[in-house]
């Protein structure tokens, strides 16, 4: 009885398991700050293409982490996407954000200047296409698994009550739809484009109540940016 007692204080709770993918995922964008603040004082000394390493890792490190926990997502429900009327409208959502996104563009909306990748900039033909591969495959299947899980199944509940797990997915307040959306703006680059796509992914949970829909259509978004940038040569928006 007392090595099950052991076992079950060491089980990562409800809320780690939610919140480790993605705050890994952060902790390399921290990571990526620090390095150009120091390069830009001289502290340091590497070429921008340097940091271009740090996607591809910390893509693998947020897959490995979502695989590692995924059996504990109960409320993950891929069949939901067998709702074509849910599943329509999701896809449809999708792209709605991601036309709104590239006209959101605006430079008060900027947290900084935004340089993105440009693949142009690295010569190694491999090097580069494996770059590519990166930036269009993370944010369509990592990106939108780890932050739906974090601010849609987590946070939207969270500030519902402390104990989350007991609030029904696609519960509604006004409280926690206004502040998580603000919370997700925050979290990105253009902070209005931000809040704009959390309000959508929001208005998308209460409708259909399903974590799966809401992936869905962040990767649509995703998947519709990625192409775009590769089409359009706006690198701003990698």
């Amino acid at each position: 009885m007392e090595d099950v007692g052991v076992v079950k204080r060491l089980q990562i709770s409800d809320m780690l398991v939610r919140v480790i993918p993605f705050a890994g995922f952060m902790v390399f964008i921290g990571v990526e700050e620090v390095l150009r603040f120091l390069r830009g004082h001289e502290v340091v000394s590497f070429s921008e293409q340097s940091l271009f390493w740090l996607y591809p890792v910390k893509t693998f490190a947020a897959a490995i982490l979502l695989f590692w926990l995924y059996r504990r997502f109960s409320e993950l429900n891929w069949r939901d996407l067998g709702r074509i009327p849910d599943t329509l409208l999701s896809l449809f959502l999708g792209l709605v954000v991601f036309v709104l996104w590239i006209n959101m563009d605006w430079n008060f909306n900027a947290l900084s200047e935004g340089t993105g990748f440009d693949p142009g900039t690295v010569a190694d033909t491999r090097l580069r296409n494996g770059l590519v591969f990166f930036r269009l495959v993370g944010p369509v299947l990592v990106v939108p698994l780890m932050e739906e899980l974090f601010w849609r199944s987590f946070i939207l509940r969270y500030l519902v009550d402390n104990d989350f797990m007991k609030i029904r997915i696609g519960h509604f307040t006004w409280f926690s739809c206004l502040v998580s959306a603000v919370l997700f703006g925050l979290e990105h680059h253009l902070i209005f484009a931000g809040i704009m796509a959390g309000l959508a992914y929001n208005l998308l949970l209460y409708r259909t109540k399903s974590i799966a829909q809401c992936v869905f259509a962040h990767a649509v978004t995703n998947l519709a940016l990625g192409v775009y940038v590769f089409i359009s040569g706006k690198w701003m928006f990698w």
